[in-house]
């Protein structure tokens, strides 16, 4: 039966209109009031508001993971409108979106369909619910007890107006509810919810014997890809795949590619700035409460012994992510150090810059080297008779310095890593700094703070072209050769162009504390502007001047990363 009558909304909550046989929920009580409180933390109609649309009301259909870390059904994504002010990554799926319309307002933010992929597990737990719960098997039949519903809905534009409803929901509390939700009765927004139960412990029963069922089923879908435990933060990719957000910065960390459908990522290495996918994290929450509780005391064991290692630094020279550079290894102390790194599982070690000048360094006070610096994984290692090496190694990421020490000899330091902001942020601060200017007939005539992020990489990429026609000694074929042709991915092209430019190292080691693509690219289009101007480059790509720390491409590692066979830079 329903009933529909208008009432104010606190009539469903009024403990004085209840049976002693009632129970009204709020979103933070429970259902029961038996003996098996214990058992039973959650109400039906939390279970069922897991997997429910707040738009449509619906279980989910096709449902969209959205960059704020909500979900959607596809169909209810608000209106489209083509993007403007935004120009990397110049990529098509990139150039429509849309305003989030969360429930309350929360969000409103600008959200870029392409960011917003088929959440492939939620649609799998959505499958799991209705074919656990969404039967025609919760019937009442002779000698069951059934029991009733009720709620009340605001009505639309009416304000503080309310509507009451009723329904009959079966012996089987979660079961009926959720038939409910599937037959768009039972709203998303609907408050005061009461349970009629003439047979309480029958009823909490049946419950209780559903959820488990529920949960075990559920609990078979939730092991990450990665590493194969029960999935925690879940972080669900623009493809639609989710991973541990662990998991997640670890694979980028190798790859940007996705583990499942190898599908390019276009997200941040640490994925901190990454919003976890709410509703799969409410249904792990909710349904496995002390599974997540055992995990996250593993992880957090985990995490600290990481926390406590430091890494092995070579005070040297700059080097950057994505590029290799070519070290002999002579010194007795790095000796040392680099056959430590290669006992070890990771082979990597830290590269950073000494620091020439004594400058003072917040946390560090005047270290004998700069705080940034940039991980290397070694690729090739020769030991030569004499216990001098010759290595390979490739940029991984970048890291700051925060405490540092003497162990036999050689530096260790503690570390944070220093990773770009999300892509949506990245086009955020382009689209914020571009819209103030109107379009220039050229791209010169528009100050570097101003151009668009593919004008910045349209900049550089022409005077490199240019350098090259005209036979500049830091583009020679024996370069491109070791540190790989101009990069066509604007996030790449300043580490390369950093790496191969003659310039001096004080310069360049800006680029390791920026945090944007466009960061990089407003740096490097300055070098630009500054080198056309003054001509500078004419002088130091023939000399360099006696005494500085000028640096362009160095003779050793070029004959290093040649001479390693299959060591070319690709």
């Amino acid at each position: 039966m329903e009933d529909n009558s208008p009432q104010s909304p606190s009539h469903g909550d009024n403990p004085g209109s209840q049976s002693p046989s009632s129970r009204c929920t709020t979103p933070s009580s429970t259902f029961s009031e038996s003996p098996i409180d214990e058992v039973i933390n959650v109400t039906p109609d939390t279970v069922a508001r897991l997997v429910q649309c707040s738009r449509c009301s619906l279980p989910f259909r096709m449902p969209l993971r959205l960059p704020c870390g909500d979900s959607i059904c596809r169909a209810c994504l608000p209106p489209i409108q083509q993007r403007t002010g935004v120009s990397y990554p110049a990529i098509e799926e990139r150039k429509q979106g849309f305003t989030c319309y969360r429930v309350g307002g929360e969000c409103g933010a600008d959200h870029c369909l392409g960011d917003c992929g088929t959440d492939v597990l939620l649609t799998r737990l959505v499958e799991v619910f209705d074919e656990i719960l969404g039967t025609d098997s919760n019937t009442t039949s002779e000698g069951d007890v059934g029991q009733t519903i009720t709620w009340s809905k605001t009505l639309s534009g009416e304000g503080e107006l309310a509507l009451a409803q009723s329904a009959e929901i079966g012996p089987d509390p979660l079961k009926g509810v959720f038939v409910l939700v599937k037959g768009g009765r039972l709203s998303y927004d609907a408050h005061g919810i009461c349970y009629h139960q003439p047979d309480r412990i029958t009823c909490y029963t049946r419950f209780s014997r559903t959820l488990d069922k529920l949960r075990a089923a559920v609990r078979n879908e939730l092991d990450c890809q990665v590493c194969y435990a029960l999935i925690i933060d879940p972080l669900t990719t623009p493809c639609g795949h989710t991973f541990c957000r662990s998991c997640v910065s670890m694979a980028l960390s190798h790859s940007n590619l996705c583990p499942i459908c190898r599908r390019k990522l276009n997200m941040s290495l640490s994925v901190r700035s990454e919003q976890v996918n709410k509703r799969l994290s409410d249904i792990v929450q909710t349904l496995l409460p002390e599974e997540v509780t055992s995990r996250r005391a593993d992880l957090a064991s985990d995490i600290d012994a990481v926390g406590d290692a430091k890494l092995p630094l070579a005070v040297v020279s700059l080097a950057f992510p994505t590029m290799p550079i070519g070290l002999h290894i002579f010194e007795p102390r790095y000796r040392l150090m680099i056959q430590r790194v290669m006992e070890s599982r990771s082979r990597k070690f830290g590269m950073v810059m000494p620091n020439r000048r004594g400058r003072l360094q917040q946390g560090l006070g005047r270290a004998p080297f700069m705080q940034y610096g940039t991980i290397l994984s070694i690729n090739r290692h020769e030991l030569l008779p004499d216990g001098r090496s010759l290595l390979i190694a490739t940029g991984t990421s970048r890291f700051k310095v925060v405490s540092w020490d003497l162990v036999d000899g050689y530096h260790v330091g503690k570390i944070q890593r220093v990773d770009d902001v999300s892509i949506s942020e990245e086009e955020t601060q382009e689209s914020r700094e571009t819209a103030a200017i109107e379009s220039a007939s050229r791209t010169r005539d528009v100050p570097i703070e101003s151009m668009s992020t593919q004008q910045l990489y349209q900049l550089v990429l022409d005077f490199v072209l240019k350098e090259r026609r005209q036979g500049a000694p830091w583009l020679h074929p024996r370069v491109l050769l070791a540190y790989g042709a101009l990069p066509t991915d604007p996030a790449l092209f300043p580490w390369w162009f950093a790496t191969v430019l003659p310039k001096w190292e004080e310069e360049k080691y800006t680029l390791l504390a920026t945090t944007t693509v466009r960061q990089r690219l407003k740096i490097t289009a300055g070098w630009v502007k500054t080198l056309e101007s003054r001509q500078w480059y004419v002088t130091c790509t023939n000399s360099k001047p006696e005494g500085s720390d000028q640096t362009g491409v160095n003779d050793i590692d070029l004959v290093l990363i040649l001479g390693f066979p299959g060591a070319v830079h690709r």
